[in-house]
Order: C-alpha cells, then sequence, then structure tokens
C-alpha cells in the first residue's frame, strides 16, 4: 500500500511539473513579445524557470527513493515518450541539439536581413565565442552520458547475478515465493542503484541546462526556453493522443482516465 501511494505521488509531481510548464511557458512568451529588449526582466523570468525546474528535480529525488523504477518506465508517460527516456530523462545534450537547430533555423529565416547588417539578438546571432563555448558544453555533456550509461549497463548486467540468478535455476515453479525475502532484498538493493544513477543524471542535466542559459544572452536564454518547453509540452501531448487513438492508455494504465486532458498542443 505504502509502494502505492508513493508510486501516486510520482505520478502527480509529473503532473504538476507539466502544468507548470505551461504556466512557464505562457509568461515567457509575453516577455519574448511584450518586453524582448528588457534584460532585467528577462534574466528574472530566466531565473523563475531555473528554480521551477530545481524543484522539480529535487521533488522527484525525494520520491525516487521509494519509486526509482517507476521513473525508469513511468507510466504517467506516453510510449512514444518513454522510448526515448534516458535514465529516467532526457538526454542532456539534447539540450545543446536544440540551440544548434534553433540557431540555424532562425539564421536562415532572417538570412537577407543578416546579410544586409540587421541585427535582432536573437539566437540565430550566436557569436563565435558563443558556439566555441557550446562546443565544449557538448563535448562535456556527451562524456558524462558515456559514463552513466556504461554505469547503468553494469547495472543491469548484474541482474543475472546472484541472488536473482538463483532463480533460473530454481527447481520450483515460477515466481515460487520460496525464496521471496531473498529476491525482494536484491529488488530493493536494485532499486537503490538506480536511484542513485538516476540522481547523478539529473545533476548532469541540471548543469548542461545551466551551462547553456549561461552562454546565452538574455534574450536568447527567453527563445530556447520557450522552445524547449514548446517541444516538452507538443510531443507529449501528441504521444498521449497517439496512445488513445492505439488504445494504449487503457490497456497499460487502465486507472488514467482516456478523455483529453483539454490542453492542445501548443504552436510551434
Amino acid at each position: 500500500m505504502a509502494k502505492q501511494i508513493k508510486h501516486q505521488q510520482s505520478r502527480c509531481c509529473y503532473h504538476n511539473w507539466m502544468a507548470q510548464q505551461r504556466l512557464d511557458l505562457d509568461e515567457l512568451v509575453q516577455a519574448l513579445n511584450n518586453y524582448p529588449t528588457d534584460l532585467d526582466y528577462l534574466q528574472l523570468i530566466t531565473s523563475k524557470v531555473v528554480d521551477h525546474f530545481e524543484n522539480y528535480s529535487m521533488a522527484r529525488a525525494q520520491l525516487a527513493k521509494h519509486d526509482a523504477t517507476s521513473f525508469f518506465a513511468p507510466s504517467w508517460g506516453s510510449t512514444f515518450e518513454n522510448s526515448f527516456l534516458w535514465i529516467g530523462g532526457c538526454r542532456p545534450s539534447l539540450t545543446i541539439r536544440l540551440v544548434y537547430a534553433l540557431c540555424g533555423s532562425q539564421l536562415n529565416a532572417h538570412l537577407d536581413e543578416f546579410l544586409e547588417g540587421v541585427r535582432h539578438g536573437n539566437i540565430g546571432e550566436i557569436s563565435s565565442s558563443q558556439l566555441k563555448s557550446i562546443d565544449n558544453l557538448h563535448a562535456k555533456s556527451v562524456k558524462e552520458e558515456d559514463k552513466l550509461t556504461s554505469h547503468l549497463a553494469s547495472l543491469q548486467e548484474s541482474i543475472a547475478d546472484e541472488p536473482l540468478m538463483l532463480l533460473a535455476i530454481d527447481n520450483g515453479s515460477t515466481g515460487d515465493r520460496s525464496q521471496g525475502e531473498v529476491v525482494d532484498k536484491a529488488m530493493d538493493t536494485h532499486a537503490l542503484d538506480l536511484y542513485k544513477i538516476m540522481v547523478e543524471a539529473d545533476k548532469l542535466r541540471m548543469n548542461i541546462f545551466k551551462g547553456m542559459l549561461d552562454i546565452l544572452t538574455p534574450l536568447q536564454a527567453v527563445e530556447f526556453l520557450v522552445a524547449s518547453k514548446k517541444l516538452h509540452l507538443s510531443l507529449h501531448e501528441w504521444s498521449r493522443r497517439r496512445d488513445l487513438r492505439m488504445g494504449l492508455t487503457q490497456l497499460l494504465n487502465p486507472d488514467q482516465p482516456s478523455s483529453s486532458s483539454g490542453h492542445p498542443p501548443p504552436s510551434v
């Protein structure tokens, strides 16, 4: 019963985070449209978004102590979203790839103005020094990701070690309770290891996120945050709708309502 309550709390934590992202997106878009030259205000909005991200990371870290495995295959996520998960979340390097894509897209959209010397200070005008810093951040992210991926692989391989390996050679029926206490203890240990690696992955996600914001100008940072949240919210909504169309929502999670949440995907 206690584990079921923790799982429900983890689900609520995620849904609250998605609701907060929608609120943050509205505020970011308003700032971008109405105060693009007010650097102090843009920095204030960016700081609020960072605070919300940190609060979410701390909240889920507390919950993951008792429910770590749920974050690796969350029932509250769509099947498409879950297929892209890396240690309970997105790859930190996705942050850098998104900035690269935004830079190229905006540069192409305003190429004529750029060639005429018109400057807007947006993310399409990344300087050479900024680009070098972003490249260095990308290299750091990939290096740290590889370390954590290797660590996770070792944990996954250890599932065949004792005492869980004994289940494969047990003469009893599959799922026999005779070794239940030993198996539960082994699974709890494995879940604790997964919790620890997820916390490290979340730290890396946060560090890369903050590192990118430090490189960008206040206006560029807000543009990046708008695009990032639109991508996340749109992917979540369209993936959820896809599961509904395919009848997967009720099949995989019968306790979840099948009706739409009423939130259309943000226009990208």
